[in-house]
């Protein structure tokens, strides 16, 4: 890979770090992290994307303060929202798969994360409520996901005029 590109994998790791850091605490917490995530795939495209997410979560995993509240280990990805940070990684790869079968377009891209989006949400949810003595599928999406639909929403679109514009500014 080019400097150019290393560079920008590493901010957006940074970035998606910095997400984290905002926020309202929840059972499961409220941050920037999906915009952090949906804007790192608009802005690199799927394979430095997932590379910026695989990285966040590496640093994290070595005990890097990176994951909200400031906190990093294994014991948060194992841990009961391990799940959604790994669906991360899964949004990445999906967008990935998008990208390969019909292109770099804005309203494929678009539709890759709201897809990426759901299967985070899914594996979260199914992760939360086995961490959480089978509690069920229905109260953990009460819990984790209802809360959650709209504000991820709002950070997509966000994300997509944010990279947009980036993408459009001169060099």
């Amino acid at each position: 890979m080019q400097l150019k590109s290393l560079t920008h994998i590493s901010i957006m790791s940074v970035i998606i770090s910095i997400c984290a850091w905002l926020t309202i605490p929840a059972a499961v917490p409220f941050t920037m992290q999906t915009f952090g995530v949906f804007f790192a795939l608009l802005f690199l495209g799927g394979k430095k994307g997932t590379v910026s997410i695989i990285i966040y979560l590496l640093l994290g995993a070595l005990g890097l303060p990176v994951f909200s509240g400031f906190s990093g280990g294994l014991g948060h990805i194992f841990g009961a929202t391990g799940g959604y940070m790994l669906g991360f990684l899964l949004t990445g790869l999906l967008y990935m798969l998008f990208e390969k079968l019909f292109g770099k377009s804005l309203k494929f891209a678009v539709l890759s994360l709201v897809s990426g989006l759901f299967v985070c949400y899914a594996f979260g949810t199914v992760w939360f409520s086995i961490y959480k003595d089978n509690m069920g599928l229905l109260p953990a999406f009460w819990l984790c996901v209802a809360p959650f639909i709209i504000p991820d929403l709002l950070k997509l679109a966000l994300a997509v005029i944010v990279a947009e514009k980036i993408k459009k500014a001169p060099v």
